[in-house]
């Protein structure tokens, strides 16, 4: 009997990039293991869709996983229609054909042209019909009812039997099946080949391979869907939540009833007929877990969500939000490059002497004591000469002098014995030694410096030498921090019992100054919703990102994580990392928001690991997470399984010690560290001269 490990539930889209804020009608998936399914994931485009799916069928294999991914698109179309365009009833030679002739970019694809000349190898007008765009194409008519002869029956055999199905010609309009039918299976294809004998196709092909495609529509069960989507919840992120629960808690038994279709050429929808069997296993997801009394649980259906997991988010979602602006390279240190760098000339630009000595043709010097007559005169940085220096005769050079025409060999000085107008020497010697060729260095309109790269003190003695004066950079990201609730006030006042000091918000600002970033200081919110929506509008116009502390958990006064609930942009939120679970990452008007903690100890990790790496990416350097280093532990510890741990570290004597209290309200911890140990999210035993990983705080540019 067939049976599956990792169930995948994912809603396509035939449109164009959605941005970075998570939409409906955009592309959502989800993983399901055992019944229990992980935080639906939403990908902008279809370019990041398929790196998601490449990165999971590799994962998959190499975990010796058996992976169901359905899709809920058709995998084929009326009977002839693939004769008709490949000469072969075999679909997945469609397939093959249509990811040959579509070409998709974020921003563009050519879907309706594509149809438009399938149109027209035919007779009459069809079987496609829609267009999206505002110029007319030949042959693709805007409405349905203008086809006329259409060779090919409307709906497939299956789409009789499916409630609520569209036409797979449809490819504009409410339900435009067909638009996400033209740019998924070209998607398929791919994966299909770069995974070659990995992946089988259902129904086409024996489920033997341990990668399974499948046609799916959550739509079979749409009345669980609309009982039990979430209060602001996109209803894609719901439908495949619950498909992909659904697909892990079936019975084995009804599974292989399912799978046990057959049609050649058309293809079947996964679980029609069994929609009762479907709904049931979607609702078992809504049975609470056992009680814990664990003050770190869960509520029902939130899952943790690993650090891995939280970084691919982050790492595929977010992209530059700046402007770009020229600069004199002088002025540009610390800036991100908006564009390549090319060298305006060689370095050097001339050929030249790397020591003091003699130079001549190096190639009419043979074995033996030589004597070669001195030409008179000299050539030194910056007063070259000017003359050719005659075969078989010598020239006085300096270091980095022009070499000049004539001489291609330069002889130490050391090695000379200087007469009266010649010199004495040993050959042979090797042509060219002791010189350096005109772009040895770097040769003129080569690119020195990519797109994303930082600029550093170093990039601009390598801009001066090749001429470089401007270059275009982005625009400094700014960070807005809020820090919130009633309890803080600020250092030199009078507190109140009740009240501690806001530590969060100067340690903020500090850190983005020093990675780089503009700090934005809004100051801090009351514990009242109204006041704390109105601050973060002011911060959304002023900032390219904001940072809140506090607030981001679950409590009556938690009103961070509360009000990006209301609104239904969190994306995700309880992160298992230690220190710092309750982590909201969202959007607001469009803006990235990172809610850390209140705790500060929790709040630095936070940003070091989360929102650095993300505001790199957000400022046009890309996506960066420092390689830590490996050394050897001078501590012992046992760590329990589930959360990504880091503890307060520093280096002596070639050993990492931890602080001596995990306690996160330790503030003196942070300024006792000098970096981060990561400990993994599986359970481990470390002791004294273990190996770790080790982060200092350098290597994130504080």
């Amino acid at each position: 009997m067939i049976s599956f490990d990792s169930f995948v539930m994912v809603d396509w889209s035939g449109g164009n990039d959605r941005g970075l804020a998570p939409k409906k009608d955009a592309i959502w998936t989800c993983v399901a293991r055992a019944g229990d399914t992980d935080v639906p994931v939403y990908h902008r485009n279809r370019q990041q869709a398929e790196k998601w799916l490449d990165d999971l069928i590799s994962a998959e294999l190499s975990a010796n996983r058996r992976a169901f991914i359905a899709f809920d698109f058709p995998f084929g179309y009326p009977v002839g229609f693939a004769h008709a365009l490949t000469g072969q009833d075999d679909p997945l030679a469609l397939w093959d054909w249509l990811a040959h002739h579509i070409s998709d970019t974020p921003r563009s694809n050519n879907r309706f042209d594509v149809a438009g000349a399938i149109n027209a190898r035919f007779s009459g007008v069809g079987p496609f019909w829609g267009n999206g765009l505002k110029r007319d194409i030949a042959h693709l008519p805007r409405k349905g009812l203008a086809r006329c002869d259409m060779p090919f029956a409307e709906r497939r055999h299956v789409e009789t039997r499916a409630k609520g199905s569209f036409s797979c010609w449809q490819l504009a309009g409410a339900g435009s099946v067909g638009s996400q039918i033209l740019m998924g299976l070209p998607v398929l294809a791919r994966l299909r080949q770069r995974f070659a004998g990995q992946v089988s196709i259902w129904p086409f092909e024996a489920l033997d391979a341990p990668i399974a495609f499948v046609e799916a529509w959550p739509g079979l069960i749409n009345p669980m869907v609309r009982k039990v989507q979430a209060e602001g919840e996109i209803r894609d992120a719901a439908q495949v939540r619950l498909m992909a629960g659904a697909f892990s808690r079936l019975d084995p038994a009804v599974l292989h009833d399912m799978l046990d279709v057959k049609n050649a050429e058309e293809g079947w929808i996964f679980g029609l007929g069994y929609e009762g069997a479907l709904m049931a296993a979607a609702k078992n997801s809504l049975q609470p877990p056992p009680l814990k009394n664990d003050c770190f649980a869960l509520p029902p259906g939130v899952d943790w969500t690993p650090v891995a997991q939280a970084h691919a988010m982050l790492r595929d979602t977010l992209s530059c939000v700046v402007g770009a602006e020229t600069l004199r390279a002088d002025q540009a240190l610390g800036r991100v490059l908006a564009l390549p760098v090319a060298a305006m000339r060689s370095n050097p630009p001339q050929p030249n002497t790397a020591v003091d000595g003699y130079g001549f043709a190096g190639g009419s010097i043979d074995d033996g004591p030589q004597v070669l007559p001195l030409v008179e005169g000299r050539s030194a940085a910056g007063a070259p000469y000017m003359d050719i220096v005659p075969q078989g005769h010598a020239i006085r050079v300096l270091t980095g002098a022009s070499l000049p025409e004539g001489v291609d060999t330069v002889i130490l000085q050391e090695d000379v014995t200087l007469g009266d107008g010649s010199i004495a020497f040993h050959g042979a010697l090797r042509a060219g030694v002791n010189t350096r060729k005109a772009g040895e260095d770097v040769a003129a309109d080569t690119e020195i410096f990519p797109t994303g790269r930082r600029i550093r003190p170093a990039d601009l003695a390598l801009l001066s030498a090749t001429g470089v004066r401007d270059v275009s950079v982005r625009k400094r990201l700014r960070v807005a921090v809020i820090s919130t609730g009633d309890e803080l006030t600020e250092a030199g006042s009078v507190a109140d019992p009740h009240q501690i000091y806001d530590a969060n918000r100067p340690m903020l600002l500090a850190m983005i100054k020093q990675f780089g970033f503009t700090p934005v200081d809004m100051g801090r919110a009351p514990d009242d919703r109204s006041a704390l929506r109105a601050l973060m509008d002011k911060a959304a116009q002023k900032a390219d990102v904001i940072l809140t502390s506090g607030g981001a958990s679950a409590g009556d006064e938690d009103h961070v994580s509360a009000l990006l609930g209301e609104t239904g942009s969190m994306s995700l939120w309880r992160i298992a990392i230690k220190p710092g679970r309750p982590l909201a990452l969202a959007l607001w008007k469009d803006t990235p928001v990172f809610g850390l903690p209140g705790n500060p100890v929790a709040a630095m990790v936070c940003t070091l690991i989360f929102a650095r790496p993300a505001m790199g990416a957000l400022a046009g350097e890309g996506w960066r997470m420092p390689e830590p280093l490996m050394l050897p532990a001078a501590f012992e510890k046992t760590k329990k399984p589930g959360r990504r741990e880091y503890l307060r570290a520093r280096l002596r004597d070639g050993q990492v010690e931890v602080f001596t209290s995990e306690g996160s309200g330790r503030i003196s911890g942070l300024s006792w560290a000098e970096g981060l140990v990561e400990l993994p999210d599986e359970a481990a035993h470390i002791s004294p001269g273990v190996l770790v990983r080790y982060y200092p705080y350098s290597a994130f540019g504080l």
